[in-house]
């Protein structure tokens, strides 16, 4: 199963984020995006299976049952939501590319905020293989894991 860039940007290894709980891989395998575009977009078709009510963090399980958790920025969650335009809800059906939330990149950063976008495999155990592509600068839509 292929799981999609979400948003433009440069590909950055999760090791290198500034947060031990994405760089140590506690949540599961994952890489990470620096973003230069404020549109993020479903990785995968599936049903949102969580949103914070700050639109910082959306979870999306695939019928296949992967579940990818995309969290946008470092500790983010204290700017209670500024900067962040939801456009989903708990339970909607997503397809790969449909957007999912707007966020203003250059306000997270203002305001002191590291702004990558952490794209996590929750459920990482149950497969045997998530082969992280090796690209430098990421479209919408690249592939970026491919998971066996």
């Amino acid at each position: 199963m292929n799981i999609y860039a979400p948003v433009k940007g440069n590909l950055k290894e999760i090791e290198k984020v500034n947060d031990e709980v994405f760089s140590q891989k506690m949540l599961g395998e994952g890489v990470a995006v620096v973003a230069n575009d404020s549109n993020v977009v479903a990785p995968i078709s599936g049903v949102i299976t969580a949103v914070f009510p700050t639109n910082h963090a959306i979870g999306i399980t695939s019928d296949e049952g992967v579940e990818v958790l995309l969290h946008i920025g470092i500790d983010t969650v204290e700017l209670d939501g500024k900067g962040f335009t939801g456009y989903v809800k708990l339970g909607d059906e997503v397809n790969v590319s449909d957007q999912l939330v707007s966020v203003d990149f250059n306000f997270i950063q203002d305001e002191g905020y590291e702004g990558d976008l952490i794209m996590v495999i929750t459920n990482s155990a149950n497969y045997e293989n998530i082969q992280i592509m090796n690209i430098n600068k990421v479209e919408v839509n690249d592939i970026l894991m491919v998971i066996e």
